[in-house]
């Protein structure tokens, strides 16, 4: 049974401004970082979202695909928020941009979009308590 989700991952082009991003924008921590068992190089870097949540960013992307309506595959993250105005005030404050500024979807949920620095759409929706998702999330 899946109980819930373990981790993203990211190929990211550039890992320390990719860090920048994720820690000081969107407010992860650094959990830890995992070396390729064959190079010794490092590989991996573990982002802590939630307890028992991680962003994995993974060194060496290098390959450029804006983002299309239409792409198959990876759309883009949704990280749940407590409070969207002061997170986008958070990541406003870092020197990020807002795309799509804070709005009420027709779930009822607050949501605005940001784009990571290797061109990844994230999400930052605050559940409101007679949406779907939080009806849902009241059964399961």
């Amino acid at each position: 049974m899946i109980t819930g989700i373990a981790h993203n991952a990211v190929t990211v082009r550039n890992m320390e401004e990719s860090l920048r991003f994720y820690t000081e924008a969107l407010g992860f921590k650094k959990a830890f970082e995992i070396r390729h068992p064959e190079t010794g190089e490092p590989w991996i870097v573990y982002l802590g979202v939630a307890p028992g949540q991680f962003l994995e960013l993974f060194y060496g992307g290098a390959v450029e695909s804006p983002w299309r309506d239409a792409l198959i595959g990876f759309n883009h993250f949704c990280f749940e928020v407590d409070d969207i105005f002061q997170t986008v005030e958070r990541i406003r404050a870092a020197g990020c941009p807002i795309d799509v500024e804070p709005n009420q979807g027709v779930d009822l949920n607050w949501q605005a979009w940001i784009t990571d620095p290797n061109g990844i759409r994230i999400e930052l929706m605050k559940i409101d308590p007679e949406s779907p998702q939080a009806k849902y999330g009241r059964q399961a």
